[in-house]
Formats: C-alpha cells, sequence, structure tokens
C-alpha cells in the first residue's frame, strides 16, 4: 500500500461516519449469523420505521446541540402533538388541519423555550427539563389520562404512517425528505453556519455580528417542529393518542445525536451522523429482542452505550482543547 493509500485510510477513520458505518456493517455479519430473523426484510422494515419516525426527532436535536443546547422535553413535546392533533379531530375538525395546528403549537413550545433561555438567561437544561414536566402535564390533562382512540382518521391520512410507495413505508420517504433538506441547510444555508459558530464560540460569534439569541430561539422552534411532525406521524401510523407516549424517547434521541458526532459543548455535528448514530440504536435494539435479552438489560446496555458516547465526545473535546 502506498503512502497517499495509506493517508486515505487514515483520514477514513477519523470520520464519525465512517466509524458508525463499520459498527453497523458489523452489526450486519454477527447478527446474520446469530439470528435466521434479522436479515428478513419484515424486520429490517421494523428496524427502518422505527429509527425513521424517531430520527425525524433526531435531526431537530442534532441541530439544537450543534448551537449549544439540548432538549429533554422531546418525547412530551411528541406526545403532546398527538394528543392535541387527535383531540382537535375529535372535536370534529379535519384531521390536516388539526395536525397543521398540533405541529404550530410545538413550535411554540420550542420559541417558548428558546425565549426562556436567551431573555432570563437559564440553561436549556433546566428549561427543558421543566417544559418536559409542565407539556406532559398537559397531555394528561387534555386527555385526562386516558387514551385516545382515533380509527376513525380517514384512509388518506393514515397513508402517512401505514401506507407504502412500492415496498418503501412512506414514512421512509418523510425522513429521507428530511435528512435531505435540512443536510443541504446546515452545508450551505449562511443562518446554520451562524448555528456552528454560535455553538463553537458564542462570545467570538457575537463579536462578529451574528445575533446569537436569535439563532438559539431559531433552533429551539426547529427542534420543536419537528418533535410535533413526528408526532403527527406517529398519531396516523398507531391512530391512537396516548398520554404516557414518548416517555424516556429524549434519552435516545440525545445518544443518537451524540453517537452520530453532535457535542455536548456546541459546535459540532452531521445530520448524515445523527441519522447514522440513530440507525445503530435501533438495530442495537432489534438485535437484543431477536436475541431474547431481557428489557430491562436492554435498558441497561442502551445506557451503557449513551456513557460510552458521552464519555467519548467529552475526551476528544479535551483532546481538542489541549492541541
Amino acid at each position: 500500500m502506498t503512502v497517499s493509500n495509506v493517508s486515505v485510510v487514515k483520514r477514513l477513520f477519523r470520520v464519525r461516519e465512517f466509524g458508525l458505518l463499520a459498527i453497523i456493517a458489523l452489526i450486519f455479519v454477527v447478527m446474520s449469523f446469530a439470528s435466521p430473523y434479522f436479515l428478513t426484510w419484515s424486520n429490517m422494515r421494523a428496524v427502518m420505521l422505527s429509527f425513521s419516525v424517531e430520527g425525524i426527532v433526531v435531526i431537530g436535536m442534532t441541530i439544537l446541540l450543534i448551537v449549544g443546547g439540548i432538549d429533554l422535553s422531546v418525547g412530551s413535546v411528541v406526545c403532546f402533538s398527538m394528543v392535541v392533533g387527535g383531540a382537535l379531530f375529535l372535536a370534529g375538525l379535519d384531521p390536516w388541519t388539526a395536525s397543521l395546528i398540533a405541529i404550530a403549537c410545538c413550535g411554540f413550545i420550542g420559541f417558548l423555550m428558546g425565549q426562556c433561555v436567551t431573555r432570563i438567561g437559564l440553561h436549556f437544561f433546566i428549561v427543558s427539563l421543566a417544559f418536559m414536566v409542565i407539556v406532559r402535564g398537559l397531555c394528561l390533562l387534555i386527555t385526562k389520562g386516558t387514551p385516545q382512540s382515533l380509527f376513525s382518521l380517514p384512509p388518506a391520512f393514515k397513508f402517512i404512517g401505514q401506507g407504502s410507495l412500492g415496498p418503501v413505508p412512506f414514512v421512509i420517504v418523510i425522513f429521507v425528505v428530511l435528512i435531505a433538506v435540512f443536510d443541504v441547510l446546515l452545508r450551505r444555508s449562511t443562518f446554520f453556519r451562524r448555528v456552528y459558530y454560535t455553538g463553537s464560540n458564542e462570545k467570538a460569534a457575537l463579536f462578529s455580528g451574528v445575533n446569537t439569541n436569535r439563532t438559539k430561539v431559531i433552533c429551539a422552534t426547529i427542534c420543536g417542529t419537528l418533535s410535533g411532525v413526528a408526532g403527527v406521524v406517529y398519531m396516523a401510523r398507531f391512530g391512537a393518542a396516548t398520554p404516557q407516549f414518548g416517555v424516556g424517547m429524549e434519552l435516545s434521541v440525545i445518544a443518537a445525536a451524540v453517537i452520530g458526532g453532535a457535542s455536548l459543548n456546541g459546535g459540532a455535528g452531521t445530520i448524515a451522523g445523527a441519522v447514522l448514530g440513530a440507525a445503530l440504536l435501533s438495530l442495537v435494539t432489534s438485535s437484543l429482542i431477536l436475541l431474547n435479552v431481557p428489557p430491562y438489560w436492554q435498558d441497561i446496555i442502551r445506557g451503557g452505550i449513551l456513557l460510552v458516547a458521552v464519555t467519548a465526545d467529552h475526551l476528544l473535546n479535551t483532546r481538542k482543547s489541549k492541541g
């Protein structure tokens, strides 16, 4: 192997996405021998559906992490979108208008969190923790703690969560479109360059003329809006709105974003990496289920993966600061 080839290989191994692809490929190889059901179309379809809808939330979380924020309320906001959309539909509104109102409400929740951070000076962690409890309480208040049956949703609306374009579920099409849109925006948009500047060094960005407060508010609003979109997709997929839906979702979403390269310190992250992180976690969950690993061990393993990802992020940031 020539020197130039060696340098190319070294550069590849330094790319976070390449490492994730290698791990995913390894899981495929191991599980193909460990379980005869792993490579079946039904299992692959279930895996893709699982991480596609949650991946919509991961996109929003990645953007917020890049700007230096974090949102612990995404699970509650997803549930709130389902509950509001379902309640409005049961009250007589058509599902499309009800869904748009629900998504707008979720975007407004993100906007309010951004305002609390920028105007009052609170940290995203504390604000989102408070909103996680408040929004979950609103879900219970609206539904009176009982699940809403939405089986009367029209077939055209259910197609969003249950339909397919050929062999490909429509949910995956929505996810791929969102990936393409936000990946292009993060790479080429002037605004999203400001997102990276703000997350990397807020003071330097401020002195450079970047309105860092407005940038944070917009990112929080995007995260809330995408959580609302995911909630609508879940509502169409399951034909129900459960007030306890999405509990613990924030952990897997944050884990996927961090595994994909988003830094908890801000200023780093890609949509491609976040998607691969979500895919990796979904594959791990599917593998554990097929191997008949007890549910409580599954939680321990997923928590361990999150700890490893956060530790790696901390060590990388420490090395960069020393370098």
